[in-house]
């Protein structure tokens, strides 16, 4: 599975040109980077000079660089009529109408693009994914979605049982069954999705804030709330300092920001922090997005983790999926057993990850009745059968 680096903090803070560096530098090293972006504002296109969509798309320039922006709200539209579908019989039959911005579970937009990114985490492509993450608050409710949704869905069953009789009669007790099946699918990607947001073998959550008083501020609450959740938060990049020129302006302003800093160190004084200043130009296009790069991480080595900055303190960034002769192994941390199955299509061996179906690289073709599967320490071991 990919190594995740999330960064996070409020809006307009640098996160975008903070992540979209990271990852050009990471691609420059030779790994396989896949960019996520799930800010409304879309900037990371603008960053890179690359028109991206909901599907990865080739940066140019790179041969390991991919972009994506998500679209959360197209997601919603697209599960919109299985959850419809499950819950019409419970409304006397009738047809629901409802846009994809009339949904009111809280956390549902976050959830769909937590799940897309579940997608691409799942995917062997992948060495690193580098996730342009919407402002804190977004990730906080999605991180408590998985129980709304089970307090939904058990007042929705509760409600099919009481109203149960006679539509019962009607409908068939199948679809209770149907509605709560699609919402325990998606309540267990979710849960999926949190484990490895928790799992510090996997993940890396790097803040991003200004230093100003209120962007300080932000970045305790955030760093608090998201520790609470567990989330590894590793690293702060204090953006947009006054650089240091010999006038009473700047150094009255250099000092405010320096206090700010100062404050912001003693709260939280175990995580690696960056400081990086205010440029004369804009940051955008590939070099200066390599400039920026290099400024915090130093010179990328392929297999020697991220330099000075520690973003990827201990955090090796291995293969998510290797072949050793016979056997297939993929890196799946995090997972259930009871989300795994295994089965083949035209001598093509495909493993199914919540639901999701991957092919598995090999060389030579296979029934998947004919693999043996063993899942040990978050790793799948498939054997082939030999020639």
């Amino acid at each position: 599975m990919a190594r995740l680096l999330l960064f996070g903090g409020k809006g307009g803070v640098g996160k975008t040109t903070t992540s979209t560096s990271t990852a050009v530098g990471l691609a420059d090293a030779g790994y396989k980077v896949l960019l996520v972006s799930s800010d409304p504002a879309h900037s990371t296109s603008d960053s890179l000079g690359v028109q991206l969509g909901p599907k990865p798309t080739a940066v140019a320039g790179f041969e390991n660089l991919w972009g994506v922006e998500l679209d959360p709200e197209a997601r919603i539209s697209d599960h919109i009529p299985k959850l419809t579908e499950s819950i019409t019989p419970f409304l006397g039959g009738e047809e629901m109408d409802i846009n994809a911005s009339e949904m009111v579970l809280p956390g549902l937009d976050e959830a769909m693009a937590f799940d897309e990114l579940l997608k691409h985490l799942e995917n062997p492509t992948w060495d690193v994914i580098v996730f342009d993450t919407a402002p804190t608050g977004h990730t906080l409710r999605f991180l408590a979605l998985p129980e709304i949704i089970e307090s939904w869905a058990d007042k929705i069953i509760r409600m099919h049982r009481i109203t149960g009789g006679i539509r019962a009669m009607m409908f068939g007790s199948k679809d209770g069954e149907k509605m709560r099946e699609e919402l325990e699918k998606f309540r267990r990607r979710v849960l999926h999705v949190r484990r490895i947001l928790c799992d510090p073998e996997i993940t890396r959550f790097t803040l991003v804030t200004i230093p100003e008083k209120m962007g300080v501020s932000e970045t305790l609450r955030a760093y608090e709330a998201l520790s609470d959740h567990k989330l590894p938060v590793t690293g702060c990049v204090v953006n947009r300092l006054t650089p240091d020129y010999d006038h009473p302006f700047i150094q009255t302003r250099r000092k405010t920001e320096r206090k700010n800093i100062d404050e912001l160190v003693a709260a939280l004084p175990d995580i690696f922090y960056h400081e990086v200043e205010l440029k004369e130009t804009d940051i955008h296009g590939i070099e200066s997005l390599r400039r920026i790069s290099e400024e915090m991480h130093g010179k990328i080595s392929k297999g020697e983790g991220l330099g000075p900055f520690q973003i990827g303190l201990g955090l090796e960034i291995n293969r998510g999926t290797w072949v050793e002769g016979d056997d297939v192994y993929l890196h799946l941390p995090g997972i259930a057993r009871e989300d795994l199955s295994l089965r083949s299509e035209s001598g093509v061996v495909l493993v199914g990850i919540n639901s999701r179906e991957h092919q598995v690289p090999f060389n030579r073709p296979a029934k998947a009745s004919d693999v043996v599967a063993k899942l040990e320490n978050d790793v799948l071991r498939l054997t082939f059968p030999v020639d």
